[in-house]
């Protein structure tokens, strides 16, 4: 739990530093803004403590969401090859929230998680320890366009859908 608490205060101070450092985000005054790859990388480590070991970050791969009160909601893709088989199928991603939020209408609170779009049509949120925080059936959108590995996009009926190709959860705050 204490290795918990110091990681997430090193990845709060690390974006707080970084989001000071990059004023060129793009960002509609009074919205929330879905950001892309090239907006995020400058917020995200190359690497990232998850379950015993360090794994480098895809930043490529990775998107997020300012909201308008200028707190973030950033994702990135992992390379978890070093990792074993069980825990490779459901961390594929780092998952970073400074606000509570709702993904597919559960309570999730700020923190630092490892995430994974799962067999069965699950969306899984585990703790930096592999643990499960929750886990939620995910959708696919087979309208979209260009789907990509990891991407956020504005969700319709409100708030915004993290997207691994065409399956996606929504999160709202």
């Amino acid at each position: 739990m204490r290795l918990q608490s110091i990681w997430t205060l090193a990845a709060a101070g690390t974006l707080a530093v970084t989001i000071m450092a990059a004023p060129g985000l793009a960002q509609a005054q009074g919205t929330d803004t879905v950001l892309k790859a090239a907006d995020t990388q400058k917020m995200l480590p190359s690497s990232v403590y998850y379950r015993g070991q360090s794994a480098p970050t895809q930043l490529r791969n990775s998107g997020g969401v300012k909201f308008a009160d200028g707190f973030f909601l950033l994702a990135t893709l992992v390379d978890n090859s070093g990792y074993a088989s069980d825990v490779q199928a459901k961390y594929q991603a780092y998952f970073v929230t400074e606000v509570p939020v709702k993904i597919g209408g559960h309570s999730l609170a700020a923190g630092v998680y490892g995430v994974g779009f799962v067999a069965d049509n699950k969306f899984v949120v585990t703790d930096v320890g592999a643990h499960e925080v929750l886990s939620v059936t995910t959708s696919d959108d087979a309208a979209l366009k260009r789907p990509m590995p990891l991407q956020f996009a504005a969700n319709p009926g409100g708030g915004f859908r993290l997207y691994a190709g065409r399956r996606y959860v929504a999160i709202s705050r």
